[in-house]
């Protein structure tokens, strides 16, 4: 069997188990080291000190599975559209409204590790990773030719917008490469930087973390800083403004229909004067599913209480920095 009838088998079986689309990468080095290196320096991870320890896997690949050269990285569609917006709820981002996305995914990629180590000799192996670990998944995912990497950071397909989980499988399997997607098609838009509330992308394609709702509502313990607080609006886990904009969202990002992200339309927006005040116990029985139980209830409390002073605010005076 060649390469290139090993990849369109894989390709093909990554579709039969429900993902929208696969590409093949190379696992050499990543030509953007410097800027990484740069990033980290700066401090732009904040207390994310994880991306410190993983830099020399994100930097050289091949070194997170010895003896892999080969991705093959897949997509999977999340979208679903916003329910009306209500004064006394929180908002959160559409990819958390419904079961753990590591749980829905971790299955079919398995599913798929076992298809491509089945193609290969006794030495074949595959391994899968879901958004963990230190794979560079949206690079890997513009070498396999899925989309490119937008002004917001996000890897966009242009078929489906930015609205999609990305898994990878590292392999030793020999599989033909796909061609990378080498085109910029951002073009002059801005929309993403501009909508920023908390003007959190200093440059194209940079994203200053300790500045990003989502990293304060998810990644951030302790207190948030009295002048982001205000900046953060209703957002209480996550923040879809940057992609909400994007024309290639508003454009073609359709809903998924997927019943195993198990998607529920009741967390897109969250009482909050009633998670201001959960106990950790009923908040674990509620959303200890879902992808809110990163953030833990003192973190949600918090949360949810920054949101209300914000909501209180913007219904006193309308014209407050509160979206």
């Amino acid at each position: 069997m060649t390469p290139e009838r090993r990849r369109d088998l894989v390709k093909q079986h990554a579709r039969t188990l429900g993902f929208d689309t696969a590409g093949i990468a190379d696992l050499t080095p990543t030509p953007h080291g410097a800027e990484l290196k740069a990033w980290l320096a700066d401090g732009m991870a904040g207390t994310m000190r994880y991306m410190h320890r993983q830099a020399a896997h994100r930097l050289r690949p091949s070194t997170i599975a010895p003896g892999a050269t080969r991705a093959v990285v897949v997509t999977k569609n999340y979208y679903n559209a916003d329910p009306p917006g209500r004064s006394d709820a929180g908002q959160v981002a559409k990819y958390a409204r419904g079961r753990d996305y590591h749980d829905a995914l971790r299955d079919p990629l398995r599913q798929l590790a076992s298809y491509i180590v089945s193609l290969g000799e006794d030495a074949t192996f595959a391994r899968g990773f879901v958004d963990a670990g230190p794979v560079p998944e949206r690079e890997l995912a513009q070498r396999a030719g899925l989309g490119w990497i937008g002004k917001n950071t996000m890897l966009i397909d242009p078929h489906r917008g930015s609205f999609s989980f990305l898994a990878s499988v590292l392999t030793n399997l020999d599989l033909a490469l796909d061609p990378p997607f080498e085109a910029d098609r951002c073009g002059s838009c801005r929309r993403c930087l501009d909508a920023c509330p908390t003007a959190a992308f200093p440059r194209e394609r940079v994203l200053d973390s300790r500045l990003c709702i989502s990293y304060l509502t998810i990644e951030l313990s302790g207190d948030v800083d009295r002048g982001l607080e205000a900046l953060m609006g209703s957002w209480i886990f996550g923040c879809d403004i940057c992609q909400d904009v994007c024309p290639w969202n508003t454009k073609f990002a359709t809903a998924t229909a997927d019943p195993a992200l198990q998607l529920d339309s009741s967390l897109a927006l969250l009482d909050l004067e009633e998670l201001s005040h959960i106990d950790d116990h009923e908040f674990d029985r509620r959303y200890g599913w879902t992808p809110l139980e990163r953030a833990r209830p003192q973190g949600m409390r918090r949360n949810a209480r920054i949101a209300l002073a914000n909501t209180r605010r913007e219904a006193q005076c309308p014209t407050s920095p509160t979206r």
